[in-house]
């Protein structure tokens, strides 16, 4: 069955760093489009990053040049890197892929101090 279970989150300070990992079991990464949501409290979930299986980067108009999305096949792992964080990237953060359906992890939450 597969499942994506999110890591790395935590509390950081403006203008600090976070990464967040995203492990999957059940299935082979490489072949899908894989993605990174967010949801902060009162407000619905948004994608902030996604990446194709040939490399092709998404980013958010919000998050662009400060985010770095990656991914190792081998571990069937999703990376973000969070540079230059914000107050207002404070949310809970959600690994997803989609393979027929809709599939996400249970999310880390970061905190933005201000």
């Amino acid at each position: 069955q597969l499942q994506l279970v999110e890591s790395g989150g935590g509390l950081a300070q403006t203008g600090g760093s976070l990464r967040l990992s995203c492990e999957a079991s059940g299935v082979n990464l490489r072949y899908y489009v894989i993605g990174w949501f967010r949801q902060a409290p009162g407000k619905e979930r948004e994608v902030v990053s996604c990446i194709s299986s040939d490399e092709i980067k998404y980013y958010s108009a919000s998050v662009d040049g400060r985010f770095a999305i990656s991914r190792d096949n081998a571990k069937d792992t999703l990376y973000l890197q969070m540079n230059s964080l914000k107050f207002e990237d404070t949310a809970v953060y959600y690994c997803n892929v989609r393979i027929g359906r809709e599939y996400w992890g249970k999310g880390t939450l970061v905190t933005v101090s201000s």
